[in-house]
């Protein structure tokens, strides 16, 4: 990944863990990895472990933030939700993976963010 993108990456996680926290998830990890893929934030909600994927776009040539997460993504993101939990011996906690669209104008300034809930493979 370039600088660029890993800065960008990385911006985008930071606004992300604050907009999380100030709805009340508590941010326990980042970027966790292992060899299904990458978890972005490693949250708890409530009485449940949030495995958090953060979109970010800076224009439309891609499409929207919510549309880079496909099934196949989806399915990725659980078997490394349940990776982390076989890692911590959390297997039997409830779960869920959460998704952080962001997009941002040329300047970097946001111009929306949205979060969905409980997103999952079919």
């Amino acid at each position: 990944m370039s600088t660029y993108r890993g800065t960008l990456g990385e911006r985008g996680e930071d606004i992300a863990a604050t907009f999380l926290q100030t709805h009340g998830y508590t941010i326990q990890g980042r970027n966790y990895r292992c060899r299904y893929g990458e978890i972005d934030l490693v949250c708890i909600h409530g009485p449940a472990m949030v495995f958090c994927e953060v979109k970010l776009r800076r224009s439309d040539r891609y499409g929207t933030p919510e549309e880079g997460i496909t099934p196949r993504k989806l399915a990725r993101l659980a078997l490394a939700a349940q990776s982390y939990l076989a890692e911590h011996g959390l297997e039997e906690a409830d779960w869920r993976i959460d998704v952080v669209a962001l997009e941002l104008d040329r300047r970097g300034a946001i111009t929306r963010i949205a979060l969905y809930q409980a997103v999952g493979p079919d």
